[in-house]
């Protein structure tokens, strides 16, 4: 699938086969979902995030002029739902279930200790990254592990581009400090005190 197959079937919704969105809705819920549950950090609001992120997309499908990938206007405005919904609940949220893993079938014993320690440093970097502030975190995973470039980090957040990078540089040398804060307990406790 490409994105002039998205452009065809956004064509046939405007010509009002309303039915075609859902392939828009297939193609993309997992991406929006995948942003919604980490800004949130919850599982029913992302839910509800990634469902009105589709209605307002719908909604206002008229409105994408094509300057942008469709997927970058969608993250816009899932972004901006998530957001909303943060600032909205101000409460903590629950952080249980977001890393549900499914545990790979480990065929050889030689490479058990490395998944191990990736999946130790997988699960010690998002701890890291949950104590940035949401907007923070949400700039570093759609740069770092969504690769979207700058200039879709942009339209995604409305932020100018020098405030992006502002942003960007801010949240890294927080997440370093983070990581460097954690890391040391960490390597105590698995080396032990000299």
């Amino acid at each position: 699938m490409t994105i002039n197959d998205d452009q065809l079937y956004i064509a046939k919704v405007l010509k009002g086969e309303t039915n075609a969105f859902s392939f828009l809705v297939e193609k993309y819920k997992d991406m929006v979902f995948t942003l919604a549950i980490k800004v949130t950090r919850n599982r029913e609001e992302a839910e509800e995030v990634s469902q009105d992120s589709f209605i307002k997309a719908f909604k206002s499908l008229k409105s994408f002029k094509g300057d942008s990938k469709f997927s970058t206007w969608l993250y816009k405005i899932a972004y901006n739902n998530c957001m909303d919904r943060v600032k909205k609940n101000a409460r903590r949220y629950n952080t249980s279930g977001i890393d549900e893993v499914v545990e790979n079938r480990i065929q050889s014993s030689d490479n058990t200790m490395q998944i191990i320690e990736r999946k130790e440093r997988a699960v010690l970097m998002e701890e890291c990254l949950q104590e940035l502030p949401e907007d923070e975190r949400t700039i570093i995973w759609l740069f770092y592990y969504k690769e979207l470039n700058l200039k879709e980090l942009i339209e995604v957040t409305s932020y100018s581009e020098a405030n992006i990078k502002v942003k960007l540089h801010r949240a890294r040398k927080k997440l370093l400090s983070i990581v460097e804060e954690k890391l040391e307990p960490e390597m105590i406790n698995h080396y032990g005190r000299k």
